[in-house]
């Protein structure tokens, strides 16, 4: 199978080689990585042209945009996506550009996509460096395909129209792709090194930016309440919910899913629920 990598990237002079260099030491090669420079101030852009020797890494340019949590990000893998023929691969993978790959990665991914043609979307786990040690980075399920890591069979990608340009994206795709028949799996042998943290942890607007996500999800009032305050027991913060609560309610703007789509969500996080009792 060939493989077409997007790698958005802003200010990563510090990690971006480190990522470049272990997707050029994989054993699987069969593979196109289009590096997307989104405005960045250092010298990122300066350190991929000298990386690039071959055509196999490729570097677009773009204008510094503004910030916006989940569309950009989406947005700038569009345009990684539009410089490429996506006829001419059969996985779509978008990594972020603070990742180290073990030389096996790609290998053990392509394998998964090739035995199992429900496979929708692989991926591994990701850690990060906790005290000297690498530590299971534990913001998620071990079923879950993080952002760093994402890729996606082509048909199922096309089938489920691509990634929505909001805040949740990375958890929507996965929601969609179990919607067309297709199985989310994660190799938990097989795990990357996140050089940073993720940023989905909240740390600032954390409630605001959550009601922002379960709107954007497509879950209704009871679903969002249930969702909401079992965050805030979790972080023992009424506050928590109340700030949700009310960012979720606020929102106006036109979801980016079908009635159908919504509809499917809304029934998977009540089965989830049930499951628990």
């Amino acid at each position: 199978m060939k493989f077409l990598i997007i790698i958005p990237t802003h200010n990563e002079e510090e990690n971006i080689l480190l990522t470049l260099n272990s997707l050029k030491s994989q054993g699987f090669q069969d593979f196109t990585c289009v590096i997307v420079n989104d405005g960045s101030t250092d010298r990122t852009r300066e350190m991929v042209e000298g990386f690039i020797d071959k055509k196999q890494f490729q570097l677009i340019n773009l204008e510094k945009s503004a910030h916006s949590p989940g569309a950009k990000v989406v947005s700038t893998i569009y345009k990684g996506l539009s410089t490429q023929n996506l006829a001419d691969f059969d996985v779509n993978c978008k990594f972020d550009a603070d990742i180290i790959f073990p030389e096996n990665y790609l290998e053990e991914i392509n394998r998964i996509y090739e035995e199992n043609p429900k496979a929708g979307m692989v991926s591994g786990l990701v850690y990060i460096k906790k005290d000297e040690n690498w530590v299971f980075e534990n913001i998620s399920s071990k079923n879950h395909v993080r952002g760093p890591i994402k890729s996606y069979r082509k048909e199922c990608f096309l089938q489920m129209g691509g990634l929505r340009e909001v805040l949740g994206w990375d958890n929507i795709d996965v929601m969609l792709c179990q919607m067309h028949g297709y199985q989310v799996i994660t190799n938990k042998s097989l795990w990357v090194k996140h050089l940073r943290p993720t940023a989905y942890k909240y740390k600032n607007a954390k409630a605001k930016k959550l009601g922002e996500y379960f709107y954007n999800i497509g879950l209704d009032f009871p679903l969002a309440f249930i969702s909401s305050a079992k965050s805030s027991f979790k972080n023992r913060s009424f506050s928590e919910f109340f700030i949700t609560m009310k960012t979720f309610l606020s929102q106006k703007q036109d979801r980016k899913l079908s009635r159908e789509e919504i509809k499917y969500i809304r029934n998977l996080r009540w089965r989830e629920i049930f499951k628990k009792f």
